[in-house]
């Protein structure tokens, strides 16, 4: 990112060198479409409380908490975002659809810490693969840590397009064709 900053800054020199509006406009252009989390940065853990609570599960070990999320810049064009965390390496590789959300307005700009952890006004619940529509946390076994990888796409949708209840391949299928970008944030966890 310190090259894509240099670039942006040299922009903004330019336009104040030649007191250019366009320069300005192509500057602003250049931030990239970003997913942030002020509890975690990419490719570090979560924390505990992030972790799955379910009782019958001894790998779940926390509270269910959904960290906090943050978005910025995103594509000109769109519309709503859809939000998606998936372990890649959950069940046996298969993978695990932790949450599916989609019809987030492009008036939202992220999710307070325990937002999605419940249902919400301001996303539409897909189904993950515990056929849940909100938040569940990660439940890994013991071993090395799972990646948890959240992505972001923002569609050319109306955020109310979409009905209730999509997997995230269904999800998929009806975005095909209406995504604008995409920006992704990797969290890891492993149980202790």
């Amino acid at each position: 990112m310190p090259t894509q900053r240099f670039i942006v800054s040299l922009f903004v020199a330019v336009a104040v060198i030649l007191g250019s509006r366009c320069a300005v406009e192509v500057a602003i252009a250049a931030e990239p479409f970003m997913l942030t989390s002020s509890a975690f940065q990419d490719g570090t853990p979560l924390q505990k409380k992030n972790s799955g609570d379910r009782k019958d599960n001894p790998n779940c070990v926390g509270e269910n908490v959904s960290p906090p999320l943050s978005w910025s810049n995103p594509p000109a064009g769109s519309k709503s975002f859809a939000l998606t965390m998936v372990d890649p390496e959950g069940r046996g590789g298969q993978g695990v659809v932790h949450w599916v959300a989609y019809g987030i307005s492009v008036s939202v700009t992220g999710f307070a810490e325990g937002e999605v952890s419940k249902p919400s006004e301001k996303y539409v619940g897909g189904k993950g693969s515990a056929g849940a529509g909100t938040y569940q946390g990660p439940c890994t076994p013991r071993g090395a840590p799972h990646h948890y990888t959240f992505t972001l796409i923002a569609t050319d949708l109306e955020p109310t397009d979409l009905p209730p209840g999509l997997t995230r391949e269904e999800l998929f299928a009806k975005l095909t064709g209406h995504t604008k970008g995409a920006t992704g944030l990797v969290g890891l966890f492993g149980s202790p």
